[in-house]
């Protein structure tokens, strides 16, 4: 499994990549600073950096009422579509941390993957549903646990069983626990040394 790495900074003199990369428009997710997602998409507007922020309404208790409210489907990522020789360009926008990469390269994504994205959040909305994000965490991915009482530890999932349960393999003493973990609370993280 790759190594991904979020906030990539990134040099084309020393990581040359495909030419059509520079050459024609691809989709890269950009990782911001917190909260910094609708000043991005704004400010990407702005420059003529076509952009995708999607979002959710979220049904928020405030003390004396509800609020619907729209937040990013994903927290700290805007999506922009553009050329690697505008990458520099794209990098001094306020609020962008980095490019989402892979082995320290700009990892484009499919256009039909966005689309998606797109299309989910518009059925969302007219089916007047939530969705619920998890981590894309298979057979064999490495996970930290983030939250609740498991919160910290490390291991490579063996099994997933069904939506909720997950098997998690500790290969220093050749065991295997299992143990039911919300899907959010799983980080994939890069194999370790």
């Amino acid at each position: 499994m790759p190594e991904q790495t979020h906030a990539t900074s990134f040099d084309p003199g020393l990581h040359r990549l495909p030419d059509v990369l520079y050459e024609t428009p691809h989709w890269y997710a950009l990782h911001t600073r917190g909260r910094h997602e609708k000043t991005v998409d704004q400010l990407f507007r702005r420059k003529g950096i076509e952009s995708f922020l999607p979002v959710v309404a979220t049904v928020s208790q405030w003390k004396d009422r509800k609020k619907v409210v729209q937040f990013p489907m994903f927290p700290g990522y805007v999506f922009g579509r553009f050329t690697l020789q505008s990458l520099p360009q794209v990098l001094e926008v306020y609020g962008v941390a980095g490019v989402v990469g892979i082995r320290g390269r700009p990892a484009p994504i499919l256009a039909a993957e966005i689309e998606s994205v797109r299309l989910l959040v518009v059925a969302a909305a007219l089916a007047k549903t939530t969705l619920d994000r998890a981590a894309l965490v298979c057979e064999g991915s490495w996970v930290r646990v983030a939250g609740g009482p498991f919160d910290g530890i490390q291991g490579v999932v063996v099994e997933r069983l069904g939506r909720r349960r997950v098997r998690v393999g500790i290969r220093a003493i050749g065991q295997a626990l299992e143990v039911d973990l919300p899907l959010a609370d799983l980080h994939p993280i890069p194999i370790p040394a």
